[in-house]
């Protein structure tokens, strides 16, 4: 059976949506986009289930594929600082992908995830030894 592992999302706005990774006694920030219907590029996914499925990328390395997400593909958790709405000027390190990072801070002026390649890392190799998992997202906003 696979290993549950939940994303709470805690806040929301322009400067993106941030929250907590939880698995076991693992626990680490996450940064996504802001809520934008779901549209590929601009928009984290929806909460719900998925499966998410051990993958080396060509550009991240290491990191977990999301898996049956309605109308999107190719959604990975992988290394970033920020996810911003680029619609008011803000900057992202993703495409609606999930980022994580040891801590949150700020990063030129807007809301990040610290120490993100550190904390993948550690999330991939020792937490999860790189199985696959289901990831349930909900929201607590």
């Amino acid at each position: 059976m696979m290993d549950t592992v939940r994303l709470l999302r805690t806040s929301t706005g322009k400067q993106g949506t941030f929250g907590v990774l939880v698995a076991g006694d693992f626990e680490c920030c996450t940064c996504e986009l802001p809520w934008r219907n779901n549209t590929n590029n601009i928009s984290c996914i929806p909460p719900g289930t998925y499966d998410a499925q051990f993958i080396v990328s060509n550009h991240y390395g290491p990191c977990y594929w999301i898996r049956g997400v309605p109308s999107r593909t190719e959604i990975l958790i992988h290394t970033g600082n920020l996810a911003g709405d680029t619609e008011y000027g803000w900057k992202t390190h993703s495409a609606g992908c999930i980022l994580v990072g040891e801590r949150r801070g700020v990063l030129g002026g807007q809301e990040a995830v610290l120490l993100s390649r550190k904390t993948l890392r550690r999330f991939v190799d020792r937490v999860m030894e790189r199985d696959d998992f289901r990831l349930e997202i909900k929201e607590l906003f």
